[in-house]
């Protein structure tokens, strides 16, 4: 090379960073169906053949006019139009890949992901820290990424948007258009011959990276954490809305004890949920239920009164035992004006048998008996869509049209009369997909100043319960295998964390590693955490007689440490956090309706309140970390009696160790990523017998 052209590159390299630091950074076609949401969930792919609903995914399309894929064959399905096709994957079919939807000029992807099997050596992936005042951030990957998906909202981002420095590891360039959007979404996605890898989801405020938790509105799903509540046995706030069945066929427990929506407030006024770290409310159902009594428990001899609100009568009224329309435009505006949220559970699957819509229309009741002439009540599984809870709560036939409509309406109601943030939904797996869609469509048209959460219900496999969580049905569900599994492992000496630690693989992997599902400490239709492990359960026996039969407590004190781990566990997981009543100290019970027990809101020993200020001291580490809100899941160490993972955003990171054993454990992890502690690659972490330890990167 000769001097002149030395000379010459060395005028032409300031030019190229000009140049490229010039360089515009923008979508062609902008933000497109639900602009205002983060990327649809992807749509896991299991077999050769999947049936794919676009409307699942893209709800407001009124007309699909093409969808294709580079590594699927689209076959069409509708008559009228695409909105339901075929993919059949072909020898190339990347474990990650993307199909293209059109309707009209607006476009964007759906992401297809194959499910990926148990153990196998996917990539992983965090953000390691952004630059450029937070127009881009860098990404790091282990375990040899074959490829990414870089997604802005429901927009594949081309390769301009990424500045690839080495193996691995790759800066991200937030496109222009964001600026003019308060909330958006970077989603990226990788994968392997193994299969698809962890994801990333990047909150983007005005087209730079959210860096504070401050930064978060109450509308900020990630960072909610929900308290659950049973309105009749929480706070009587007004005796004038007693009642009582005062009848010697209906046991105490199974009669209403007077909590209201007025006592509810009160407590919120009171400060309460201030003092514990909670943002989001969940009250169980306040439609009109009957004054009768019904059901029967044979031992000891009982009736049941509708105290717990799932008996609706009338869909659109309110009870008056819980309060009036006015008490509860109160609480919600008590509720927002403390910068907190409130969801209503609400009840689709069946009618109390004295509504007068059922009694107007009995066909729309599902057969009494099943096809071999058994009594179609609690099959749940083998007649899921048309079993009946009981006799006198006969479940609906919501495939029908003329059932579904006037039902869905029924719940549209509560958002366009009430300034309501969502629904908790009961029984979801019990109802068809086509409610799901019909309600979630009617809301986005009939209440389209507001975002409406929906959290389901279904008990079943990881597969069963995604199935319902889509853009066009609902936001997430409960996901009652990670508690299921805490339980086992924590309850028996036989448990391991090491199923833990698989349990919560299968669901990062089938949810997506940022997703919004209820991680719970237990709920009203299960025994009490701490009396199972406690010892005052004991396995295998019927939880339930045992709350009728005997007062049950907590023998051994150490279920309380267990249950400090449990919302250790819960405050540090992706997902949304759920604490039911009571198990913020550690209230003891068997099953329905010894879990039901009236709220207590001081602790009674030192255990529960060393339980109590430990919920407090986690929810308010939860709600200031990036981390733990938007961070990245990786897991450490996992062994029948430890659990070790992390969660790194933008460079920080937490580590939380969980320990079940009887002795201390001290660690040493070589932290991933080339992530730094104190000057470090690696920190050493020590934890108590029955505990946890968290570290901390600031």
């Amino acid at each position: 090379m000769n001097k002149n052209r030395i000379k010459y590159m060395r005028l032409l390299m300031p030019l190229v960073f000009i140049v490229s630091a010039s360089c515009s950074y923008r979508v062609e076609r902008a933000p497109f169906f639900n602009e205002e949401s983060a990327p649809a969930m992807p749509c896991l792919i299991s077999g050769d053949t999947t049936l794919l609903i676009v409307r699942d995914y893209f709800p407001k399309i009124e007309k699909v006019d093409a969808v294709s894929s580079e590594d699927y064959t689209v076959i069409p399905v509708s008559v009228d139009d695409m909105d339901t096709v075929m993919l059949v994957a072909g020898p190339s079919s990347r474990n990650v890949s993307t199909v293209r939807v059109t309707s009209g000029e607006e476009s964007g992807v759906i992401v297809l992901k194959w499910k990926t099997p148990a153990g196998a050596a996917v990539p992983s992936m965090a953000t390691i820290g952004s630059n450029m005042g937070g127009r881009e951030f860098t990404v790091r990957a282990q375990n040899s990424p074959a490829g990414y998906l870089v997604l802005w909202q429901n927009t594949l981002l081309d390769h301009k948007f990424m500045s690839y420095r080495k193996d691995g590891e790759f800066t991200v360039h937030i496109p222009d258009n964001a600026e003019d959007m308060e909330r958006s979404y970077i989603r990226i996605y990788t994968y392997n011959a193994g299969g698809a890898g962890s994801d990333i989801l990047v909150p983007v405020r005005y087209g730079r990276v959210m860096a504070a938790a401050s930064e978060l509105e109450r509308t900020d799903r990630q960072g909610w954490i929900m308290y659950q509540i049973m309105v009749d046995r929480f706070v009587n706030g007004n005796t004038a809305n007693d009642w009582k069945a005062n009848r010697p066929d209906v046991l105490p427990k199974a009669d209403y004890y007077g909590g209201d929506l007025a006592g509810i407030d009160a407590r919120l006024r009171e400060g309460y949920f201030d003092t514990l770290g909670v943002n989001t409310l969940w009250i169980s159902p306040i439609t009109q239920n009957p004054y009768t009594v019904w059901g029967l428990n044979k031992d000891p001899y009982t009736r049941f009164t509708g105290y717990h609100g799932y008996w609706p009568v009338y869909m659109t009224k309110i009870d008056p035992r819980y309060g009036t329309p006015e008490e509860l435009r109160g609480l919600i505006a008590d509720v927002h004006g403390d910068d907190k949220n409130i969801i209503l559970d609400y009840v689709a699957n069946h009618l109390h048998v004295e509504s007068p819509l059922l009694q107007a229309h009995p066909d729309w009741k599902t057969p009494e008996l099943t096809p071999d002439g058994r009594p179609n009540l609690e099959l749940w599984d083998e007649f899921r869509l048309t079993t009946w809870f009981d006799r006198h709560i006969p479940t609906l036939d919501l495939e029908r049209e003329d059932v579904n409509e006037p039902m869905t309406d029924s719940a549209v109601f509560w958002m366009q009369e009430y300034e309501l943030d969502g629904f908790r939904h009961d029984a979801t797996k019990h109802i068809p997909e086509v409610y799901w869609r019909k309600l979630t469509r009617k809301l986005l048209e009939r209440v389209p100043d507001r975002s409406v959460f929906q959290i389901g219900e279904t008990y079943g496999s990881p597969e069963l319960i995604s199935s319902y969580v889509r853009t066009g049905m609902l936001d997430c569900q409960f996901d009652f295998n990670i508690y299921d599994t805490y339980i086992q492992a924590t309850s028996t000496p036989e448990g391991s964390f090491t199923d833990l630690a698989g349990t919560i693989d299968a669901s990062l992997h089938t949810y997506g590693y940022h997703n919004l599902m209820g991680i719970i400490s237990g709920n009203h239709d299960r025994a009490r955490y701490v009396s199972i492990v406690g010892g005052d359960l004991i396995p295998g026996e019927d939880y339930k007689a045992a709350g009728w039969k005997r007062e049950i407590g907590v023998s051994d004190t150490v279920a309380y440490r267990k249950l400090a781990m449990l919302h250790a566990m819960n405050m540090t997981l992706p997902g949304i956090p759920v604490i039911y009543t009571g198990d913020e100290w550690g209230q003891p019970g068997g099953n329905d309706p010894d879990n039901r027990r009236w709220a207590q809101f001081e602790p009674r020993n030192r255990h529960e309140a060393d339980v109590f200020d430990t919920v407090r001291a986690l929810t308010a580490e939860r709600s200031s970390s990036m981390p733990l809100l938007y961070g990245d899941w990786y897991l450490l160490s996992a062994d029948k009696d430890y659990l070790a993972y992390m969660r790194v955003y933008m460079g920080e990171y937490v580590l939380v160790a969980l320990n079940k054993s009887s002795e201390p454990v001290r660690k040493v992890f070589d932290l991933p990523f080339g992530l730094q502690y104190d000057g470090s690659g690696s920190v050493a972490v020590e934890t108590a017998p029955f505990s946890f330890s968290i570290v901390n990167s600031k």
